[in-house]
């Protein structure tokens, strides 16, 4: 049973840890491969300094594109400061507005489609960590989905594994924890449907 256990353990170590992280698997401090992570959170801050000095959209967008790894497209409006922990697992569309103090925490993966809005002080947070308090500091991941011309609104949270559905609103301050349906406004704390939006 334990050389089962230890090839169970070596199979894990053996596959790349941010495919893992994508799948959902528990990421620990403590596995061989963590160093990739590191290093890519490390770079980041340092980019990150530099984007949140700039005052000059042109300078964000560009920074913004050498944190994620991907080019933004000119029609897309970042404001600063903005933050972020990773970045390389964050897509963005054309037509994106992300305002003012907006926190991406990205490991599980964050895409905003065309024409997405994000109030003021929006948190994007796709990290989680089990209850187990013997095993807290794991990192567990899920994607978060912001779809087509949905509105997230000021200092709203949205939460690991949720959608956004096309043309919702999110209203400022909810926090979100279960998929939104698309032309919809949810609110509140957790965030529930409050009307249907008549296009």
């Amino acid at each position: 049973m334990e050389k089962l256990e230890e090839q169970v353990v070596l199979v894990q170590s053996d596959r790349d840890i941010f495919d893992r992280m994508k799948a959902g698997e528990p990421i620990r401090l403590d596995d061989p491969h963590y160093y990739k992570i590191q290093e890519i959170v490390t770079r980041t801050i340092g980019l990150s300094a530099g984007l949140n000095a700039y005052t000059d959209v042109d300078q964000i967008r560009e920074r913004l594109s050498e944190i994620i790894g991907t080019p933004l497209d000119e029609s897309t409006t970042v404001f600063a400061p903005f933050h972020t922990n990773f970045g390389r697992f964050t897509r963005i569309g054309k037509n994106v507005f992300i305002n003012h103090a907006c926190s991406f925490l990205d490991m599980g993966g964050i895409t905003l489609e065309d024409h997405v809005l994000l109030g003021p002080k929006v948190n994007l947070i796709t990290e989680n960590h089990p209850v187990n308090p013997a095993d807290r500091r794991a990192l567990i991941c899920k994607p978060i989905l912001i779809k087509r011309n949905a509105w997230i609104g000021a200092a709203a949270t949205i939460l690991p594994g949720v959608t956004i559905g096309e043309n919702a609103i999110v209203a400022a301050g909810a926090v979100v924890s279960k998929d939104v349906p698309a032309n919809t406004i949810v609110g509140g704390v957790p965030a529930k449907v409050i009307k249907t939006i008549d296009g």
